[in-house]
């Protein structure tokens, strides 16, 4: 197993121990901190990031061209999208629609999928062409597809842990380090080099924010 392999499982680990608590269970229909989204959609969105892999690794493997981990994001149709538009309305309802037979089966769900997982990730497949369907003609390399899912997961985990009155498990130091480098690249994509050194070393010359999306 490479190293982003294995970080990623770590991290969806934990992933899963936050959404088995008994607080995510207990907030289930209520909302989350996220504007359109309910607890159990976030969740649902949360979990479909670990749910996804096996699938991708399972099916053919796709012809389309392959991109690299910032070209992925370049192409994808969410970021700078308002609340309401299609891309991200299918983002909210793919959450609902993976947590709609209720908290005890996706969680069942989610913990078999982490004890198939091992298995299918080997270091010969770091680079083997990978895609999720709701993305356009375009895959990623394997090992690049999980670190876009690291993200996810480390974000969505702040999020339902702020929804529901908890503490978000701390990343493992590896898949911190991945993360946070993945969001710094997309944040000076967005704000240029300059606006991202002031908020990590002028706090005076600061922006209001330097955020990724």
């Amino acid at each position: 197993m490479t190293a982003v392999q294995d970080d990623f499982l770590a991290t969806a680990r934990a992933a899963a121990a936050l959404l088995r608590e008994e607080a995510v269970a207990a907030a289930w229909d209520g909302p989350s901190a996220l504007p359109g989204f309910t607890v159990r959609g976030l969740a649902g969105h949360l979990a479909y990031q670990v749910l996804c892999v096996a699938p991708a690794l399972t099916g053919p493997e796709p012809r389309d061209l392959v991109v690299s981990l910032l070209g992925h994001y370049a192409r994808v149709g969410w970021i700078g999208a308002a609340a309401d538009a299609d891309a991200n309305v299918r983002i909210r309802q793919g959450g609902e629609d993976v947590a709609s037979e209720g908290h005890a089966v996706m969680t069942a769900r989610l913990a078999a999928a982490l004890e198939e997982l091992p298995a299918l990730l080997r270091p010969a497949d770091a680079d083997r062409p990978v895609r999720i369907p709701l993305w356009g003609p375009w895959s990623l390399r394997l090992d690049d597809l999980l670190v876009t899912r690291m993200m996810e997961l480390a974000v969505h985990n702040d999020d339902l842990a702020v929804s529901v009155g908890t503490s978000a498990p701390e990343l493992p130091e590896r898949a911190a380090d991945t993360v946070v480098a993945l969001l710094a690249r997309l944040a000076r994509r967005r704000h240029g080099s300059t606006a991202v050194l002031r908020a990590l070393a002028r706090a005076e010359r600061a922006p209001a924010s330097i955020a990724a999306f």
